[in-house]
């Protein structure tokens, strides 16, 4: 699609006040006063859409898919493979635009399984406008991307994220996706002004706004998606609607589901803060003001090794990269291995039920050094030989036995790697 038609299309949007739909929630949300909803793209398969997704689209509910898997601040080119499957998820719900965020997911073989900033420099501005160009002629509807929130920050940055993301829409029209609940949490955990942000980013290409909850653990906010809004955040979608009417604002919960009363009562605070601010100015249509110069592949080379060595210390033990601050490479590290913990424990819920109290702390001494590389089904098993292996204190004989059984139902065809293999050979131990 090109630039001055996506942005007419998006600048028209109304969207107005809605939730992220997750199959957790499926019923509550279609029981509530929503407008829209916005679905994980990745968790939509086109050919068995939710039946509530559908249900939704024939009530006339809009539903946009949110992508978390392209990596568009990445060194490498969007996967065609991932801009084809995206452009297919919109096609099915009838989407007005899709959505993905400015972050890096992968370097190399290694996989973050989440969202990681990307250098705000002048050479990793260019690789992230190239990529969204591309993304954005794949695409059959507009492309808005997502600010992300930070654990840590890269050293030698050279602009300011509202900077940073001025220069992103100017170059490219590209529409924004603004999370003030990310902009609380790097006010929070760098000290950047989130009002200030406010002033410098394009308001006119705001496509729409998202608010979360999170929690702060030692000194560190971690945008959870599993906590009530706060009124910190609630005050800055407050600001942010006081510049610019949002065309629409939407209510992120991914864990830890309150009751559907709760989740409505968010909801209303989020559409009463929005008419308590409103202001007049509107989203327009934006031109990139710059072509669209194809990046040297030195720049993309420099990009590539340094976010290899980053990802290689937060998910396979590596060293930790000069100039980083250590400590919070290690609290990004941890967040990473817990939230793959979190997937792993949803594709495979035996484990942590086998496990118990012990699932939370075996996974981070599996995945820190364990990086994820073959899925997630490969990784649960994967994890469950590494701690028949290794767990320390040994485990009790029954929950050996139950993990081993459970281990060589699903290992299929393939056996077992190493040690395991050898050991299961043997038989399930006495006891």
């Amino acid at each position: 699609m090109t630039v001055e038609a996506g942005a007419r299309a998006v600048a028209g949007l109304r969207l107005g006040a809605g939730i992220g739909w997750r199959p957790e929630i499926a019923d509550a949300v279609e029981r509530m006063d929503v407008d829209w909803v916005e679905a994980v793209a990745e968790n939509v398969c086109p050919g068995h859409v939710p039946e509530s997704l559908l249900r939704l689209r024939a009530r006339g509910v809009t539903v946009v898919p949110h992508g978390v898997g392209l990596g568009l601040g990445g060194a490498e080119r969007p996967d065609p493979g991932r801009l084809a499957a995206l452009a297919e998820r919109a096609e099915v719900l009838g989407s007005p635009l899709v959505t993905e965020h400015i972050a890096f997911v992968r370097a190399g073989a290694l996989e973050a399984g989440h969202l990681l900033p990307v250098p705000r420099t002048r050479e990793g501005l260019a690789v992230l406008c190239e990529n969204i160009r591309i993304a954005r002629d794949s695409l059959p509807v507009p492309l808005a991307v997502e600010n992300i929130a930070a654990l840590f920050t890269w050293p030698d940055e050279e602009l300011t994220e509202g900077q940073f993301l001025y220069e992103l829409v100017e170059r490219t029209g590209v529409r924004l996706l603004i999370d003030v609940a990310n902009l609380y949490t790097n006010q929070v955990n760098s000290g950047e002004d989130a009002v200030r942000a406010l002033d410098e980013l394009p308001l006119e290409a705001l496509a729409y706004v998202h608010v979360a909850g999170g929690v702060l653990r030692e000194g560190v906010w971690h945008d959870t998606h599993a906590h009530p809004v706060p009124p910190q955040v609630l005050a800055l979608l407050g600001e942010l609607c006081a510049r610019a009417e949002p065309p629409g604002v939407l209510l992120e919960r991914d864990d830890d589901f309150p009751p559907a009363g709760e989740l409505e009562g968010e909801l209303r605070a989020i559409r009463e803060t929005v008419r308590g601010s409103a202001a007049a100015v509107r989203g327009n249509v934006v031109v990139p003001r710059t072509g669209g110069a194809a990046v040297p592949g030195a720049a993309r080379t420099r990009l590539a090794e340094e976010q290899y060595a980053l990802l290689a210390a937060l998910v396979a033990g590596g060293p930790v990269p000069g100039g980083f601050d250590a400590g919070r490479l290690a609290v990004q590290a941890g967040a990473l291995a817990g939230k793959r913990g979190q997937v792993v424990g949803k594709v495979a819920p035996e484990l942590p039920r086998l496990l118990g109290a012990r699932y939370r702390a075996a996974f981070r001494a599996y995945a820190t050094t364990r990086p994820l590389t073959g899925g997630y089904r490969r990784d649960a098993l994967d994890f469950a030989a590494h701690v028949l292996e290794h767990a320390d204190p040994p485990l009790p004989a029954r929950t050996r036995r139950a993990l081993t059984r459970w281990h060589a139902d699903r290992s299929g065809p393939v056996p077992p790697r190493g040690g395991l293999r050898r050991w299961l050979g043997r038989g399930e131990p006495r006891g």
